[in-house]
């Protein structure tokens, strides 16, 4: 049986969807119970992959669609800009977004389609919620050191204040997720020193694959991976690229600690540097070091070596 790719484009109250090769579309409510008669027209219309660009709206019917058996792929928005210039497609609207999606899911590579449990989705609400917390707590203490008036500075104080608490409290909540959702990862990741419980929170939260996949899989998820740009006699600068952003700011803050507090690691960050790498080349080079690293200790069951060189 022929299977058709098909195309969503999400939005906070509907979803466009369309099958660019059968040249046929429906609109419906991004609502959990109009999920399953967006199921049946797929099934009807014999398609397998959906393509949809991620954004937030996308996450309910992802997994109703997953559940149901579907393969989807999320892509950043960027990429489908992309794909729409690399088209011609000038005009924009929902049902030529869905249709350039359909084109894009018949093209793109295959993905693996994870499914998240209700504990994963916990996890990471309550890590980025901490982040969102944290960075409203840097701003008010740079406010405090700048507010021109005296007047406004027991209101940011107790802002502040406040914000501190809500930090705590959120961290012994990412805890209890964390331990719920795999003790054991949680421990492992901990006896790292220089890695701590919101770093191992973090990366059990934006890399769930972490310990199921290939080295060179683990690094391109975190978007520290080098690409290669050479042409023809031209030999270029490996790069970084892609990857998901929230895991590789876990890691760049937790690989200053582990630099710190763990020789190997220093050694090797000291030894780019004296080779004339800038900081942050040396940086990234360490942290892939220590994902790869990471990945092998969960896939194996594994304690960390120190003394790896």
């Amino acid at each position: 049986m022929f299977s058709y790719p098909a195309g969503i484009d999400v939005s906070k109250d509907s979803l466009q969807v369309q099958v660019d090769l059968l040249d046929v579309g429906v609109s419906c409510p991004n609502a959990e119970d109009d999920f399953p008669g967006l199921i049946g027209w797929l099934l009807l219309h014999q398609v397998t992959r959906v393509l949809e660009a991620t954004g937030g709206y996308e996450r309910n019917v992802m997994k109703a669609l997953q559940a149901a058996g579907f393969e989807v792929i999320r892509i950043n928005p960027c990429r489908a800009k992309s794909f729409a210039k690399a088209m011609g497609q000038q005009a924009k609207t929902d049902p030529i977004d869905a249709r350039l999606l359909a084109q894009f899911a018949a093209v793109i590579k295959s993905a693996n389609s994870r499914i998240t449990s209700a504990e994963q989705d916990d996890l990471r609400a309550l890590v980025q919620q901490r982040e969102n917390f944290t960075q409203q707590r840097d701003d008010d203490k740079r406010r405090f050191k700048t507010a021109s008036s005296e007047a406004v500075k027991p209101a940011l104080q107790s802002h502040i204040d406040y914000l501190c608490e809500a930090i705590k409290l959120i961290e012994k909540m990412i805890r209890q997720s964390a331990e719920s959702l795999d003790s054991e990862k949680v421990t492992r990741l901990c006896s790292v020193k220089g890695i701590g419980l919101v770093t191992a929170a973090s990366v059990m939260a934006y890399l769930p694959e972490l310990g199921e996949v290939g080295r060179h899989q683990i690094a391109a998820l975190a978007g520290i991976a080098p690409y290669n740009d050479d042409s023809g006699t031209h030999k270029g600068q490996r790069h970084i690229s892609g990857g998901r952003f929230s895991a590789r700011r876990a890691l760049y803050m937790a690989c200053w600690s582990v630099i710190r507090y763990q020789p190997d690691f220093n050694a090797r960050y000291k030894a780019l540097r004296e080779k004339g790498k800038c900081a942050k080349v040396a940086l990234i080079a360490c942290m892939r070091i220590l994902l790869i690293r990471l990945n092998a200790m969960i896939r194996d069951g594994s304690e960390w070596k120190g003394d790896v060189a």
